[in-house]
């Protein structure tokens, strides 16, 4: 079982297996150090996707020039349609932003004949958060994409979860269902109604081995004590391996919260595309870069 960023960088390099990652547009130092780090580690191959020839400025990643590909294109809107082609074709397995509006790219990936998202699907992110003082990685979502999840796509949260917790070599996930209580409260939280469903299938095995409780408060759902304390049980046993928000907002302030006042490390992906797609903020550092690029490999 995978607790930290640094083991999972270790595991990813022990594999020996690296994944091409189509990057859009790094015209910014932070995307290409984090690149070049993955390749360092040996867990990853780069197509550069446009403003080539300021990538090439970079003598340090020019190092591992053996390891990197270029693709040219005219502006950041035809490299990201380039970028989400050699994603469709097979050509690369994780794709990048760069320095380019997230709109930009999301409107190449999202495009219903040319782009990345099949038909059915829900595109949902993803947060993986190394929080001093906590044991594990707490996993949640979603702080970036869907506003208000319906009781479909908060069951394909939990899927994506599920699955990505299982590649993380956690057997049998335990997810929450966050809410500020632990009472179903159908005329004020409506939505809370639906956490019994998502329960019942999960029990049923609908999002493969894991186990989903809810509604639940984000300590009870992370602290034994806590769950004690309040004398309630729940077969998550105040252990989660990933909580999922009730809308973006509970999610993005959560993710706010605990890198600015907790000093939290984090890795984010979007899921439900053909393949991950690594979406930081322009402000990101190079490490939390690194880390979703770590994320997106395994």
């Amino acid at each position: 079982m995978i607790t930290n960023f640094n083991q999972l960088i270790e595991s990813l390099r022990l594999r020996g297996d690296r994944r091409t990652v189509a990057v859009v547009w790094a015209s910014d130092p932070t995307t290409q150090e984090a690149v070049g780090r993955a390749i360092a580690h040996g867990f990853a191959d780069a197509i550069f996707v446009g403003c080539c020839d300021e990538v090439k400025k970079n003598a340090e990643l020019m190092g591992h020039a053996a390891h990197i590909r270029f693709v040219e294109a005219a502006d950041c809107d035809e490299a990201a349609r380039e970028a989400v082609r050699l994603v469709r074709e097979g050509e690369a397995s994780v794709l990048m932003k760069g320095m380019l509006n997230t709109d930009n790219l999301l409107r190449a990936v999202l495009d219903k004949e040319t782009g990345i998202l099949p038909r059915g699907r829900v595109l949902t992110h993803i947060t993986a958060a190394e929080i001093p003082g906590h044991k594990k990685l707490l996993f949640f979502s979603d702080a970036a994409v869907i506003p208000y999840p319906t009781d479909a796509q908060r069951a394909e949260q939990i899927c994506y979860l599920s699955e990505q917790l299982r590649a993380m070599g956690v057997e049998c996930p335990k997810i929450a269902l966050i809410h500020c209580s632990e009472k179903v409260d159908e005329r004020h939280f409506p939505f809370t109604a639906g956490y019994r469903e998502l329960i019942a299938r999960a029990a049923k095995g609908d999002f493969g081995p894991c186990i989903v409780d809810g509604p639940m408060d984000l300590k009870t759902a992370c602290s034994a004590k806590a769950l004690a304390k309040k004398g309630l049980v729940s077969p998550l046993e105040g252990d989660s391996d990933a909580v999922v928000f009730p809308d973006i907002e509970a999610g993005n302030v959560f993710y706010k919260t605990v890198t600015l006042f907790c000093g939290a490390e984090t890795a984010g992906i979007l899921k439900g595309t053909m393949a991950p797609v690594v979406l930081p903020s322009r402000g990101d550092d190079v490490i939390s870069k690194f880390y979703s690029l770590a994320l997106a490999s395994l």
